[in-house]
């Protein structure tokens, strides 16, 4: 018996019709037992996964809220940047205050901004 080639089995694809393939693929499933959903089902499960935890996220200021010298302060201290840099990146919102941190790590970060009276967005 000849081998038959991935091409010539394409080519022999796109002369059938949708219904001609779904009876195909039924009987590959019963030769084979297998199923042609289970590998799309367990890809789909580590993706969801991996949303639903995020390892690193990005803390944003939105609004400096009414007393920007404390938030200009704080910024200074958690991002180590001068006075001017610090005041102009709190000025000139939405500002990124830490990228790639752990999520507990920014969820104290939102705190810290909040009681000072900023509006913080983790992303």
């Amino acid at each position: 018996m000849a081998k038959v080639t991935k091409e010539q089995i394409i080519e022999t694809l796109k002369e059938m019709t949708l219904l001609e393939i779904s009876d195909l693929v039924k009987e590959i499933e019963t030769a084979f037992g297998v199923s042609a959903a289970a590998p799309v089902a367990a890809a789909a499960g580590p993706a969801a996964g991996a949303e639903a935890a995020p390892t690193s996220v990005t803390v944003t200021l939105t609004d400096a809220g009414a007393s920007k010298v404390a938030v200009i302060k704080l910024f200074r201290e958690v991002t180590g940047l001068g006075l001017m840099e610090a005041k102009g990146a709190v000025e000139k919102t939405p500002a990124t205050i830490k990228e790639n941190v752990k999520p507990e790590e920014a969820e104290e970060l939102k705190k810290k901004f909040e009681a000072a009276g900023a509006k913080v967005k983790v992303a």
